[in-house]
């Protein structure tokens, strides 16, 4: 039964919806809506102009429509009496094909269709700046190896413990908070979840991260690499599969290396065909390449991975199996779109499945100092352009996505490089002023 928001906000004392959706690029996009309009809302959408925001549309589409799914709804625990609630986009009475969260639930039905229910848990990084964006904010974080820095973590906890004691009163079921290997860096994990509700945690989680910062006058950052030097903001996710009522992994098998089933072999095997492909997506600005092709940071290493090769228990590689039953894909990093994630591991997945795909060898080596002993595995892309013109010519992606998104997007992403080639940068005049 369907949960209805108009008593929702009389039971709660709500006097505002934010009626939120996100947008190709990542972007929340929201409504502030009274209480007493929820019921009208819920609906037929809050309206919105497409055109403004990261969609593949113009002025001349008609409205586009928001439509609240009540399921996720969210009382904000810093302002009682607002709530947010994730949506759904709509036109002329139809799913918006391209839109991140329609497209996510499209292919968990899909999945569905197949006996399988996909569970994940997401590690989003991010750092605590400066509200000018130019330094970290605490100028006693100076440690050349910081991860897990006991003075650090404490001299943040007012802003980490607020958000950890609202994830607690969410039900979220958060279970660890550190500083992580660059200074300035944190990551805060809660308990993984069915896939579609993942991604709208993950959202509202950056969301609420933000704010919080901003109210303790710091700004939060999720950017790839935001400085030189340090480790980036990397988001893996922990991905397993189950059956649809979600009692048995259909990823584990005691009986099988790393406990990996035949089945969530040939998942794995989808990731590792298409790893160059989901780069576009996992990977999806100019500065995310700065985090998964840097050199080595101040710390040692970069954390991030620069092959496609997978591995048991070792964080040097692409992806990882840590235990029976589930695997950890390392490429994502904090630009991610929460919805675009979860879709395109669902998408490769079920590509690897359907044809059966081999993830290859394995390998037990240190990446970073033995990886140049790799030669017959695949190099991550360089640049942005070089990811989006590998997800361009992988068919069997592109369709499983769905041709309305996969049109959009590279539009939208190829226009952004476009722009950001035609760019003058300060790196130009000092290499080449002279010559």
């Amino acid at each position: 039964m369907t949960l209805d928001l108009a008593t929702f906000a009389k039971d709660r004392g709500i006097k505002y919806f934010m009626i939120s959706y996100t947008d190709l690029f990542g972007g929340q996009r929201a409504k502030l809506v009274p209480a007493e309009a929820i019921a009208d809302m819920q609906k037929d959408g809050a309206g919105f102009a497409g055109f403004a925001t990261w969609l593949d549309l113009t002025p001349a589409h008609p409205d586009l429509f928001a439509l609240p799914d009540a399921s996720s709804v969210i009382q904000l625990p810093w302002k009682k009496d607002v709530a947010w609630v994730a949506a759904d986009c709509v036109m002329d009475d139809q799913p918006v094909d391209q839109a991140p969260r329609v497209m996510l639930k499209r292919l968990i039905a899909e999945a569905a269709k197949e006996g399988l229910r996909v569970k994940t848990g997401v590690e989003p990084e991010f750092f605590l700046i400066a509200p000018d964006g130019g330094k970290i904010s605490d100028e006693f974080d100076t440690a050349e190896k910081p991860c897990y820095d006991q003075q650090a973590v404490m001299r943040r906890y007012d802003v980490i413990a607020e958000i950890c004691d609202y994830m607690l009163e969410l039900g979220w079921k958060p279970y660890q908070n550190d500083h992580e290997d660059a200074n300035g860096q944190f990551e805060m994990n809660w308990e993984y979840d069915d896939a579609l509700q993942t991604a709208d945690k993950h959202s509202f989680f950056k969301f609420m991260v933000k704010t919080v910062a901003e109210k303790h006058g710091l700004r939060a950052t999720f950017m790839p690499k935001p400085f030189k030097g340090l480790t980036g903001n990397g988001c893996h996710a922990h991905i397993s599969v189950w059956d649809v009522e979600g009692k048995t992994n259909a990823f584990a098998d005691k009986n099988m290396p790393f406990g990996l089933s035949a089945k969530g072999k040939t998942f794995l095997g989808g990731i590792m065909k298409h790893a160059s492909a989901l780069a576009a997506v996992t990977n999806p600005t100019v500065n995310s390449y700065k985090r998964i092709n840097a050199p080595r940071t101040i710390s040692g290493a970069t954390w991030a991975p620069n092959t496609v090769t997978w591995t048991g228990n070792n964080r040097t590689h692409m992806v990882r199996v840590p235990g029976p039953g589930r695997f950890e894909l390392r490429l994502p990093d904090g630009a991610v779109n929460p919805y675009l994630l979860q879709a395109i591991i669902i998408a490769a997945g079920l590509n690897g499945i359907r044809t059966n795909a081999d993830p290859g060898r394995h390998y037990d080596i240190d990446m970073y100092k033995e990886g140049h002993t790799v030669t017959d595995a695949p190099r991550l892309p360089l640049n942005l352009l070089d990811a989006l013109r590998e997800y361009d010519k992988d068919e069997d992606l592109k369709a499983t996505l769905g041709k309305s998104f996969s049109s959009a997007y590279l539009k939208l992403k190829h226009q952004e490089w476009n722009a950001y080639a035609s760019h003058f940068t300060e790196w130009e005049r000092q290499t080449t002023l002279d010559i």
